[in-house]
């Protein structure tokens, strides 16, 4: 059922504030939030009744466009270079998006439709490193287990590493290139 014209508005209130909060690393608090839409604090929990779900809605469209990343890629014909790009798009956003590494690493998802673009992306994820691996793009003794501590370290170390003035992205792509680089099969010449 979709919202009234007011409530919708005011949901679009609430997660741009979230949205900034969240760019600003602020932690997330429901009455926060309410104070500076100047929405009632009800109004706020009968939109978001927790701050995780908040959370996880600011994060939907980032999902929800690694998701989309993730399916062209499974379309496209080149294995290795499908997997390398769709790497590229999950580590950029990463590094561009402060509520994708919280929301990923959630251990439970407070919204029914965060858990099940997780597991999408996980399974696109998937199937794309085995097809990289079944056509001997990259090494066969990578799996999803090795895989994705690497590119959390990835970002990670792209935060950590990138100054004031560094573009956190440019930094975690040529991390990131290094890994792949690393995944290839060694050639004997």
């Amino acid at each position: 059922m979709p919202l009234r014209k007011d409530a919708a508005l005011n949901q679009d209130r609430i997660v741009a504030t979230a949205r900034e909060l969240v760019n600003e690393g602020t932690p997330l608090q429901l009455n926060d939030i309410a104070r500076r839409t100047g929405l009632g604090v009800g109004t706020v929990y009968r939109h978001f009744p927790t701050a995780e779900a908040l959370l996880e809605t600011v994060a939907t469209p980032c999902l929800e466009l690694l998701v989309a990343h993730g399916r062209e890629a499974l379309a496209d014909r080149d294995p290795g270079y499908a997997l390398k790009h769709f790497l590229l798009h999950v580590v950029e956003a990463q590094v561009s998006d402060p509520s994708l590494p919280v929301v990923m690493a959630a251990a439970t998802d407070a919204l029914e439709h965060t858990a099940e673009l997780k597991r999408t992306l996980w399974s696109v994820g998937v199937e794309l490193l085995d097809r990289a691996a079944e056509s001997g793009a990259i090494r066969r003794d990578i799996g999803p287990g090795d895989l994705s501590p690497l590119m959390c370290g990835i970002a990670y170390a792209a935060q950590v590493h990138s100054g004031p003035d560094t573009d956190r992205v440019a930094t975690a792509r040529r991390y990131l290139t290094m890994l792949i680089e690393g995944l290839f099969p060694v050639t004997s010449t």
